[in-house]
């Protein structure tokens, strides 16, 4: 029999009153278990969030984007696009050119970013499911069409039903350093119908209108120029390494981009942040972990005649020392276990039944996102130990001297 751990056992469950050390006690095991449950339920959010944002990039942004390191655009010829489409694992090459441009729509008018696509961009239907009026459609009989982000539809209050026209404007290139605003022959001015509007989330619903690669072409006079390639490849396990092979086929005067570094800053934003609710609610277990080192002291204390009687039958100084450690490991691992059980209680019963509400009218998820991983239980388990058995330590230590 484990004779420390036994009688640490025994103080902790069976004593004969109920005492101020008693209550403490309970005070320290709850205020780790609320601790470490706060911990578990707020990293699983963060998770959630991160993997919510994530998802809405897979639905706007292609897997793989080439653009130039230095400057807006660069050249693309049939031979360029040869060359990328000859790279193992990839499937289509979607050109981009992407500028802002200024839009009126009856008599209302925004500064919007305009997304020219070719044909290769409608095969992936990456915005098919996003589709909440009209249908997506860039082009056809000679016509060109937009499909218009929710936001700027309810700035420009379009119709797609009504049949009346987008205008676009954007300023001649010149290669002169000043713009005459009251002559229209400064500015490019096409028209186009909107066919389609979609929702996806406000970044992209306030800014964004896809229109086809010829339309923007001809606006912005890009020519050959685009500003960037998406690459959609045929198996997404394989996207590190055909993301290397590509940067190492193009050289350093391109940037080759996932999903993930296409939003880096954003990204890092929610580790950051996680990272820091991480240290500060560790902090607060810290803090009761201090209940265990006052609850821990005062017990020896009060057993101080037990400990000299365990003295003179022959118990060792590290058998007397595993006592009060084995006590507050009982007290710290009880209310650790609890909060972890109660924690990835409530993280199931959020993403089952999604109880807690965002409270954001339009929000395209009702409740709070959550994902429960296992690294943020260990570690969370980890601290949790670490700072219980530190606070352990001295109190055991003093408790030898009686």
């Amino acid at each position: 029999m484990n004779l420390p751990f036994f009688v640490a056992k025994r103080y902790f469950i069976a004593r004969k009153k109920t005492s101020f050390i008693s209550l403490i006690s309970w005070i320290s095991m709850l205020g780790v278990c609320v601790g470490t449950m706060a911990l578990v339920i707020v990293l699983s959010v963060f998770n959630g969030l991160e993997a919510f944002q994530k998802g809405l990039f897979r639905t706007f942004d292609a897997e793989l984007k080439i653009s130039a390191k230095k400057g807006k655009n660069f050249p693309c010829t049939p031979a360029f696009l040869a060359k990328l489409q000859a790279v193992d694992g990839v499937s289509t090459i979607t050109q981009v050119i992407q500028e802002s441009a200024l839009i009126r729509y009856k008599e209302a008018q925004m500064v919007v970013t305009l997304k020219g696509v070719d044909d290769n961009f409608l095969k992936q239907q990456r915005l098919k499911s996003s589709i909440i009026d009209g249908e997506l459609k860039l082009g056809g009989q000679g016509i060109s069409y937009a499909v218009v982000g929710s936001g700027v539809a309810f700035t420009l209050g379009v119709d797609v039903d009504a049949f009346y026209p987008l205008e676009t404007w954007y300023p001649r290139n010149n290669h002169s350093k000043t713009i005459d605003f009251n002559s229209t022959d400064a500015f490019n001015r096409l028209n186009l119908l909107p066919t389609g509007i979609f929702a996806i989330e406000q970044e992209y619903d306030n800014n964004f209108v896809f229109v086809p690669l010829s339309f923007a072409q001809e606006l912005f006079e890009y020519g050959n120029k685009r500003t960037s390639l998406e690459i959609q490849v045929k198996d997404p396990k394989q996207i590190p390494q055909i993301q290397s092979e590509i940067q190492d086929l193009l050289g350093e005067n391109f940037v080759v981009q996932n999903q993930d570094e296409q939003h880096a800053s954003l990204l890092r934003a929610i580790k950051i942040e996680k990272l820091f609710v991480f240290l500060t609610l560790s902090f607060i277990i810290g803090i009761a972990s201090f209940n265990i080192f006052f609850s821990l002291s005062m017990l020896a204390i009060e057993k101080k005649p037990d400990v000299k009687t365990l003295r003179a039958m022959g118990a060792s100084k590290s058998v007397i020392k595993r006592i009060f450690l084995y006590e507050g490991a009982i007290v710290a691992f009880s209310g650790a276990l609890v909060g972890l059980i109660l924690g990835f209680t409530i993280c199931w019963l959020q993403e089952m039944y999604g109880f807690v509400s965002m409270g954001i009218v339009g929000s395209l998820v009702d409740a709070y996102p959550v994902e429960m991983r296992f690294n943020d239980f260990f570690f969370t388990a980890v601290v949790v130990i670490i700072m219980t058995l530190a606070a352990s330590y001295f109190p055991a230590k003093r408790a030898v001297k009686f």
